[in-house]
């Protein structure tokens, strides 16, 4: 088991989900943050001094997945965020020790392997 915590542009994300979507990639947490990377940084004068502007706003998608779904969300975190510039992002492939399921109790692959619709009605 993975944890796949990836960091991009925000006006990339409707881009990502659908690719992840696509992927059959499901269940995972947005959030909205600040960070500093390769981007150059600006500066901008705000009431007569200068400010050097040194965080860009980033969102931070976390993904729990299987080792088998770890290269399907990766490829389409890659393929959907990238525009080539500067600041496009990170991806980060963390090891989990353990992942439980709190609706079920189940654990670890059953806790973060989405049913496809033939595991549903036993096919």
């Amino acid at each position: 088991m993975k944890l796949i915590v990836a960091i991009i542009r925000p006006d990339k994300l409707s881009d990502v989900l659908r690719a992840l979507y696509q992927s059959e990639v499901r269940g995972l947490t947005v959030t909205r943050v600040n960070g500093h990377g390769g981007e150059t940084e600006h500066v901008e004068t705000y009431r007569g001094t200068t400010v050097q502007m040194g965080f860009s706003e980033k969102v931070r998608l976390e993904i729990g997945v299987s080792d088998e779904f770890v290269d399907i969300a990766v490829g389409a975190i890659l393929a959907s965020a990238r525009t080539g510039e500067v600041g496009d992002g990170k991806i980060f492939v963390v090891p989990v020790e353990k992942v439980y399921r709190i609706r079920t109790g189940e654990e670890d692959r059953a806790a973060v392997t989405p049913l496809v619709p033939s595991d549903l009605f036993g096919n």
